[in-house]
């Protein structure tokens, strides 16, 4: 075995021994914030110390997401690995976000989602290599791409939370969670700002990959699933930001606008992926 081999056997199982110590970290960053809403919890909350210390967990689990993912000029980008660095870039953007808004409560969702996400890419971290990272137009459509999914996913999580919160108001079970969570006004506006960047970010992710597109495959747009699906989640959402500014649309409708346009973004790549790479083991 060559050196060369030594050091990327000792990467690998580095990388294998940090992610699941980020899974074991999640999992009790979960269960603190479970268990304080439940009032079960041994440690008292201490917002000031919860934000640094995820800020700490956030720059080991950028480099446990990041460093198996590019090789040279090559990257790879299996279903698991995606999955985990949007997850990552949903966390920093909350993280980020909870110096300017109020994002309390949130993290009884994150937390839990970071946990499940890492052990999926841990178990099913997919083989998809995408070559010519060099290419600027290629590596902007790639970084674009990823935070306008991981935008396009908070707001998910927002419609979801909002739905929630909608019913929650009316039973007394969950008065403890709703007191936790922001106000049904605030999350809607921080719903369509997320929107309003993520949209935006999709739109240059559309046309740097026309740009990729024309260098690889010599025509404009490839028409696969991958595109029709993107092209349809821009329709919707664009179709969404028009109402909510000529109409007002919010509440339900904007929910279930919302939704959909993720559904679809969701399908775009995400989904096919987990077809190819899990049930056909395709890349």
């Amino acid at each position: 075995m060559t050196p060369a081999n030594d050091g990327a056997n000792t990467m690998t199982a580095f990388i294998f021994v940090l992610t699941i110590l980020l899974i074991c970290a999640y999992g009790g960053l979960s269960w603190h914030f479970i268990g304080n809403w439940k009032g079960v919890a041994s440690l008292p909350r201490n917002p000031r110390f919860e934000h640094t210390l995820l800020g700490i967990i956030l720059l080991l689990h950028a480099y446990a997401v990041m460093s198996p993912l590019s090789e040279g000029n090559m990257i790879s980008l299996g279903v698991g690995r995606a999955l985990s660095v949007v997850v990552w870039m949903m966390l920093v953007i909350y993280w980020t976000c909870s110096f300017f808004y109020r994002v309390e409560g949130l993290q009884l969702f994150m937390m839990p989602l970071a946990m499940t996400t890492l052990g999926f890419a841990l178990v099913f971290p997919g083989e998809h290599i995408m070559h010519d990272l060099g290419n600027p137009a290629f590596a902007l459509h790639v970084l674009v791409s990823i935070v306008a999914y991981s935008l396009f996913a908070i707001a998910a999580l927002l419609a979801v939370l909002m739905l929630f919160l909608e019913k929650a108001l009316h039973d007394k079970r969950w008065l403890s969670l709703v007191r936790q969570l922001p106000p049904l006004l605030s999350l809607e506006k921080m719903m369509f700002q997320v929107i309003g960047i993520g949209f935006m970010l999709l739109t240059v992710s559309l046309l740097t990959g026309v740009v990729f597109s024309e260098e690889v495959f010599g025509k404009a747009v490839a028409l696969s699933h991958k595109t029709v699906f993107s092209v349809i989640s821009w329709l919707l959402f664009a179709a969404l930001l028009l109402g909510r500014h000529f109409k007002g649309w919010r509440g339900k409708v904007a929910i279930r606008w919302t939704l959909a346009g993720f559904a679809a973004l969701l399908l775009a790549y995400i989904g096919s992926k987990m077809v190819l790479e899990l049930l056909l083991h395709r890349v």
